[in-house]
């Protein structure tokens, strides 16, 4: 068989069915389409495939590593988010990662995601709190939209930033003073460093990506009909240390 007749039966091979060598090119080829999506989602606001496809790439990158871990590129989409920042913008290198929140696709994985979080917990009196009996979950489609940082210091605005790639984003300060949900100074006195990440929603086009989040906190419901709005996913308040909350690890600049 010709190899160009053979590439797509490889693409759709179980992975378990892999040997060492499709999976190695496997890699390379999940590599440069996720990467290719990527750019088209966050650089260019012009994705090809929906967001059930492009989690299927993504799964299928993440089982091929699981069963062969040495064959882990450098280029991996498993150790980056987002995309290259802009080309136009001033760059803003995040304090730490900027990272993406979990994917949940069934039940299995919200029970998973709750285990995995019981295992910061040591004392009784924590580890009921977080018991499956006292854990409330919340699920709603995934909201549409663009994640930013902002850092307030003095109780101001000093910095709004996108994601980027996780490491380092584009300076919108200015774009995010437009927004009349987000507050040009904080109400009270006394501010520490604050440091929040916010999502700024679109108007149309959701999808139904369901995600999870830390037990305790909830998210407003999308919305499909007002202008471009923020809903703030994790804040973080800083004095000499750095305390991140969140579903999963993220970082502001």
């Amino acid at each position: 068989m010709k190899a160009d007749q053979a590439a797509p039966d490889i693409a759709a091979r179980p992975v378990e069915l892999l040997t060492e060598e499709e999976a190695k090119g496997e890699l390379a080829r999940l590599a440069a389409e996720i990467a290719h999506h990527d750019q088209l989602y966050y650089a260019k606001d012009m994705p090809e495939v929906g967001d059930a496809e492009y989690d299927r790439l993504r799964q299928r990158n993440t089982a091929i590593e699981a069963r062969f871990p040495e064959l882990i590129r450098s280029d991996s989409p498993s150790r980056r988010v987002g995309a290259a920042p802009a080309v136009g913008f001033s760059k803003v290198t995040h304090r730490v990662p900027m990272l993406s929140l979990e994917n949940a696709f069934a039940e299995e994985d919200v029970r998973d995601f709750f285990a995995g979080v019981r295992n910061f917990f040591r004392r009784p009196e924590d580890l009921a709190r977080v018991a499956e009996d006292a854990i409330e979950v919340m699920a709603e489609p995934k909201i549409d939209g663009l994640s930013a940082a902002l850092r307030y210091e003095n109780g101001r605005l000093a910095l709004g930033a996108t994601r980027g790639d996780g490491v380092t984003g584009e300076d919108v300060t200015a774009n995010i003073r437009t927004l009349k949900t987000v507050p040009e100074k904080l109400a009270g006195r006394g501010w520490p460093s604050v440091r929040a990440r916010r999502t700024v929603r679109r108007p149309c086009g959701a999808t139904t990506r369901t995600k999870t989040t830390q037990p305790g906190t909830t998210a407003p419901p999308p919305t499909t009909t007002a202008p471009p709005t923020t809903t703030t996913t994790t804040t973080t308040t800083t004095t000499t240390t750095t305390t991140t909350t969140g579903a999963a690890t993220s970082g502001e600049p």
